[in-house]
Formats: structure tokens, C-alpha cells, sequence
């Protein structure tokens, strides 16, 4: 029997609301990150976040013999690379609709970095995806508040572009489940993070001595509720359901974001950001439900 003959089609109610869950977890992510770099140095953050995860992670970590450059090289790009990119475009940009639209070019990247490195072929509907996504990213970047900060918005695109590169290595690897995969970015990541942010950045004692209990909550909810929770959750639907069943409703992750954005950063939704944001995650479904196989590291 066929993978696709045993797999439902149908979200049942409770997986649907998990669904939806995973989505509210990533959008209030966003924002709890922007908390977080306000209190710590950027690189500093990601740092942590690894940490506390690698913490948790440490008793499930193993080798895994024949695939360890590859996976070592997935936790470089998605974690270390991807994060600190990430991070400081956050740092640099004040607008966390424009971030949340930013934030999934990832999938088409991923998918031409698949033509290019793995020689996979795609169709017009993949095609006429990804230039939606990339249309609706320029028509955001061209809005008012997001030319203020273009350098910052520009580092997010860039850390999606190596997040993607992850997402290649981590598509040749077999048998590593969504923990462990995990385990293995905090142990890459936490290390090297931590020294780049030790010689580009300053005042971390301080950070640490004088956060809030809003920077240590954010602190935690990315680590805790977006890397293991919401990360293990998607893990068991994708392997669940069909392709085609789960990725519409990923498009919740930026709703949310964007919500949360106009709710505690009072973000103002101009026409040109509803317009940009709306044709570029229409693009990203078209991406995503054309992909035989989804492999999400997440912000």
C-alpha cells in the first residue's frame, strides 16, 4: 500500500486546531523574538535560545554514521547562519508585518536551490508560485515604513536564503526525527553563535543581570514553544497528511504575526503591505502545495 493510500486527507477537528496552534505558536514567535533582541544583543539571543534547547535536547543527541557532514552542514545554515541573519534584521527593522512577509520566502528559496543543487524540475504552477512570492516581497519592501528599513528587511531575506540552504542538506538526510535534528542545531548552533556574538557584539553580562521578565519569557517561548512544541507538532502532521492538506493553512503563521504586530507594536496595515503581503503568501501555498516533501526548521 502507497504512502498516499494511508494517509487521511482530511484534517480531523483536533488536528485541525493543532494546526492552527503550531500557526499561532510561529506568529506570536515574531513577535516574541522582537522582545527578546530589545533587552539582548541579537546574536547573543539566538545564542541562548540554542542553549536552553541544546539543555533540553542533550539526552536524545547521537551520531549518525555516514550523515554527519551533511547534518552538520544543515545545523550551520539553519541554525547558526540562518539565526544570526534573522536576528539582526529583527534588531534593524521596526515593522513586524513586513519581517512576517519576509520571513516566508523560504519556501520558494528552498525550492530553487532544489533545481539547482538536487536537480529536481518543476512546472509552471511552481514557477508562477515563487515569482508571486518574490512580487509580493518587493511591492512590501517598497512601502513606506519598510524603506525606512530596507538593510534590516534585506538581512531577513537573506537569512531565509540560508535557512533554504539547511533545508537542502536536511532533505538528503534519513532516519533523524524532528528532536534530534533539534538536538543537532543547538549543538552547532549555541557554540558558534556565541562567539561571533562575543567579537561583534557587547554587553551581554549586562543583558543577562538586567533582563526583564518579558526578555526571559521571550527568551523561553522561542526556544520552548516554537522550536520543540510547535516544531514536533508539524513534524507529526506533516507525516500524517498530505502535503496539500497542511500547507494552506500555514499562512496563518504571518497572519498572526501581523495581528500581534498591529495589537502590541501598533504596526499600521497600509494598503501596499495588505497588497504585497497577500500576493506573496498566495505565491508560497502555490510553492508548498506543489512540494512532494515539506522539511520545516522554522523562526
Amino acid at each position: 500500500m502507497t504512502e498516499a493510500t494511508t494517509q487521511r486527507i482530511w484534517l480531523t477537528p483536533l488536528d485541525l486546531t493543532l494546526l492552527i496552534g503550531v500557526n499561532a505558536i510561529w506568529g506570536i514567535n515574531l513577535v516574541a523574538a522582537k522582545l527578546g533582541i530589545r533587552e539582548f544583543p541579537p546574536i547573543f539571543f539566538a545564542a541562548t535560545r540554542f542553549t536552553v534547547l541544546t539543555i533540553v535536547l542533550l539526552p536524545v543527541l547521537r551520531l549518525f554514521r555516514g550523515q554527519m557532514r551533511t547534518l552538520l552542514q544543515a545545523a550551520a545554515f539553519s541554525g547558526a547562519l540562518g539565526f544570526a541573519l534573522m536576528y539582526l534584521g529583527f534588531k534593524l527593522t521596526d515593522d513586524i508585518s513586513s519581517m512576517a512577509i519576509a520571513t516566508q520566502l523560504g519556501v520558494p528559496f528552498s525550492t530553487l536551490l532544489s533545481m539547482w543543487l538536487l536537480g529536481e524540475r518543476i512546472r509552471w504552477r511552481r514557477k508562477l508560485g515563487i515569482a508571486l512570492s518574490f512580487l509580493g516581497v518587493v511591492i512590501v519592501s517598497f512601502d513606506p515604513r519598510a524603506l525606512d528599513h530596507v538593510f534590516g528587511l534585506s538581512l531577513v531575506v537573506a537569512s531565509q536564503l540560508a535557512v533554504a540552504l539547511g533545508t537542502i542538506h536536511i532533505k538528503r538526510l534519513r532516519a533523524i526525527n524532528a528532536w534530534q535534528l533539534q538536538a543537532w542545531l543547538g549543538v552547532v548552533s549555541a557554540p558558534s553563535l556565541l562567539a561571533i556574538s562575543f567579537i561583534v557584539e557587547s554587553g551581554q553580562g549586562h543583558a543577562l543581570a538586567s533582563a526583564t521578565w518579558v526578555g526571559w519569557c521571550s527568551l523561553l517561548f522561542t526556544a520552548i514553544a516554537s522550536s520543540l512544541v510547535a516544531h514536533t507538532m508539524m513534524f507529526h502532521l506533516i507525516a500524517k497528511y498530505p502535503v496539500t492538506s497542511v500547507a494552506p493553512v500555514n499562512v496563518l503563521s504571518p497572519i498572526f504575526s501581523i495581528l500581534c504586530g498591529v495589537a502590541w507594536f501598533e504596526d499600521r496595515l497600509t494598503a501596499r503591505v495588505l497588497l504585497g503581503g497577500g500576493i506573496a503568501l498566495a505565491g508560497v501555498v502555490i510553492v508548498a502545495m506543489r512540494e512532494r516533501r515539506i522539511v520545516d526548521t522554522g523562526t
